[in-house]
């Protein structure tokens, strides 16, 4: 039977893509071992039907953190779930991403018999990249890392599926036109506006659609769209948008988990930052470019700013890619 090690990780989207570099340092030092993690399966499964490379995977399973069952292992001195006890107690190694202040998680896990346990949890500050801050706490078992760039090559199937979406000889260009905060949404008029500008370079437009935009964005988004063909991408399961976009000319969006996945899938990506830090948070890679919004104000930054900038000669299937840095505004 192979050795057991269980990753435990929470956290949004964006967060998650995050510690791609710190499971792929478990995955390619552990390759014999069975990786599972415990965490949220719809945002998890990127890991499970997607890898560091062609025909890889970085995870072998994926548990729910928000089974019911496992609430006891949050509060102190609970009755613990014999069947949680047992399923814990058969991983040789558990590696922690969880905020666990008073150490509560940390000691349930132990009395239900996990004999090897570490924390890598630490809060993101202004040092280094996220990325890199992430996947730190791994030191404490020796493994280390100078490659921060999360890395997500989609499984057969799904790539199979995103086929599907993609005509032959169509530039595509997907925009994320919301996130999870108003502070870092640009406006929808200028989203309107530099999709309408790259309709005159692309032939086909993917808007992407999920539970955090409103109806409201969506409808003034498409009623002002006056280009060719559209397609909305609404709600896709994850592993399918991250194929989608990893067959994409190029993507644009904000400081959102999604801009993220289409770094990682190797998508040329225009990032625009507001309030946030790049420095800290943009996606990584040398087919990332961040725009940063005069004083971080989103509403200062023009369409024709992006557009103007709009790096096309790294598109895929155009011009050869030219190195840019993912952690630097380009502002």
């Amino acid at each position: 039977m192979k050795p057991r090690i269980l990753a435990i990780r929470g956290g949004a989207i964006g967060d998650f893509v995050l510690t791609l570099p710190a499971l792929r340092l478990l995955r390619e030092n552990f390759a014999d071992c069975h990786i599972e993690l415990l965490g949220y399966p719809h945002i998890a499964s990127l890991a499970l039907h997607g890898g560091p490379g062609p025909g890889r995977t970085y995870l072998d399973a994926v548990r729910n953190i928000e089974a019911r069952t496992l609430a006891g292992f949050f509060a102190r001195n609970a009755s613990l779930d014999p069947a949680l006890c047992e399923y814990f107690a058969g991983f040789q190694q558990v590696v922690s991403w969880l905020f666990d202040p008073d150490g509560i998680f940390e000691g349930n896990l132990r009395r239900a018999g996990v004999k090897h346990f570490i924390s890598t949890y630490a809060p993101i500050t202004g040092r280094a990249h996220a990325s890199v801050q992430l996947a730190h706490g791994l030191g404490k078992l020796a493994l280390f890392s100078d490659n921060s760039a999360p890395v997500l090559v989609p499984d057969d199937r799904h790539a199979a599926l995103a086929d599907e979406w993609f005509r032959a000889g169509l530039s595509t260009v997907a925009v994320h036109i919301g996130s999870g905060s108003p502070a870092k949404n640009w406006p929808v008029g200028r989203w309107v506006e530099l999709a309408n500008a790259l309709a005159t370079r692309h032939d086909r437009l993917i808007a992407i659609v999920g539970e955090a935009e409103d109806n409201a964005l969506e409808t003034a988004f498409v009623f002002g769209y006056a280009g060719p063909a559209i397609r909305i991408a609404k709600s896709e399961p994850l592993p399918m948008l991250a194929a989608i976009l990893a067959r994409c000319a190029a993507y644009y969006g904000h400081d959102t988990g999604i801009s993220h996945i289409a770094a990682a899938s190797g998508t040329p990506c225009t990032v625009i930052f507001g309030p946030t830090d790049p420095a800290i948070w943009a996606p990584q890679g040398p087919h990332v470019r961040v725009i940063r919004a005069p004083g971080g104000n989103l509403a200062a930054l023009s369409a024709a700013e992006v557009f103007d900038q709009d790096f096309s000669g790294r598109e895929r299937g155009r011009r050869t890619m030219a190195p840019a840095g993912g952690r630097k505004s380009s502002r």
